[in-house]
């Protein structure tokens, strides 16, 4: 059996075309679905909030890891390997984080 490739039209709000930055993803998941809260860290700001909130199933999810992975490659074929800064979430992301006035 082949599949037929099928053209879907996706429409893009202009609140959605203007887009959300985040240098921050908390990814949580239960046996049903994966969510992904997008949010930013700022230098020096230890508060953050969540600017958008994805709910998938976990298939989706799959789908979108094989779709960045995908991409990513491509990005690295055509600009270089990305370095990433940090392996763990509590660690700083690109910035030093500022020190209390405790001096810890």
């Amino acid at each position: 059996m082949t599949q037929q490739s099928q053209q879907i039209n996706i429409e893009l709000g202009e609140k959605e075309a203007e887009g959300i930055y985040s240098n921050l993803a908390v990814i949580t998941h239960s046996p049903a679905e994966f969510v992904i809260d997008f949010t930013r860290m700022l230098p020096g700001v230890p508060k953050t909030k969540v600017y958008a909130r994805v709910i998938m199933t976990p298939q989706h999810a799959k789908s979108l890891l094989k779709a960045l992975e995908d991409n990513i490659k491509k990005y690295e074929s055509q600009f270089g390997e990305i370095k990433v800064l940090g392996t763990h979430p509590s660690k700083s992301f690109g910035f030093k984080p500022a020190s209390d006035s405790s001096g810890e």
